[in-house]
């Protein structure tokens, strides 16, 4: 899905890409936001409650955790914004696009994460309605990926990057999500006790991405309300798989 997004910088000009950049982005963050709430840390809350524990704790503190740690990927690594593309003075554009991947790459890993613990969750807990909810899940992280793709290399090609450059470091980005999410649920029978940190901890994480990152670049530029329009397309389409496969 990250490829296919990436994908879109081969159809559209340099100038029609602005405001379906913005659309996309307000699209991805309306769908992580969902998926935090009824995918992440509702599971996270109550699985703790089963494990005899105050439900609010592993789901305050596994979102404070990491909110932290993407907080300091930002201080080490450039943040995602359309400033992020252009090289500054002494910097060559080889190692503004490195970082710039590395960057979006990072801040991918807790998506990857959260798939794998919510499959982990459901084949573990025995619960047969967590599967449909951790399939939803992966679908609902599989759409916000198209959008991000497109987020990374329209950007590029706006900036004066090749067509073909610019897609492969968009797909490319993703890569990271599967690897982890595969990680994460051949470790979970060894990390049972902390499933509902690890759910709070991806759920922290993407919240931060879309208050942090998301949200402001899909408003910062004119062009009406799209970039609003786009969030709550994206969070009812999550609730409704959601809900519907939960």
């Amino acid at each position: 899905m990250t490829a296919s997004g990436a994908a879109m910088v081969f159809l559209f000009r340099k100038q029609s890409s602005r405001s379906l950049q913005r659309v996309l982005l307000g699209f991805a963050a309306g769908v992580m936001i969902a998926a935090s709430m009824w995918s992440l840390l509702i599971p996270a809350i109550e699985e703790a409650e089963a494990m005899g524990m105050p439900g609010w704790l592993p789901a305050a503190g596994g979102s404070v955790l990491g909110i932290v740690f993407l907080l300091s990927m930002d201080y080490l690594l450039p943040r995602f914004t359309p400033e992020s593309f252009h090289c500054k003075e002494g910097e060559t554009s080889r190692r503004r696009t490195a970082l710039l991947v590395l960057a979006v790459t990072l801040h991918n890993i807790p998506e990857g994460m959260a798939v794998g613990i919510s499959f982990a969750l459901a084949a573990h807990s025995g619960d047969p309605s967590l599967l449909p909810a951790a399939t939803a899940l992966a679908m609902g992280i599989g759409i916000q990926n198209f959008p991000e793709g497109a987020a990374i290399s329209l950007p590029l090609h706006q900036e004066g990057m090749g067509r073909r450059k610019a897609f492969l470091i968009g797909a490319a980005s993703g890569v990271v999500e599967p690897i982890f999410a595969l990680l994460t649920v051949l470790a979970a029978g060894a990390i049972q006790p902390l499933l509902p940190w690890l759910l709070s901890f991806a759920a922290g994480a993407m919240l931060y991405v879309v208050v942090e990152e998301l949200i402001p670049e899909a408003n910062l530029t004119e062009g009406g309300h799209t970039g609003t329009l786009g969030v709550m397309a994206g969070f009812l389409i999550m609730m409704i798989l959601d809900v519907a496969l939960g």
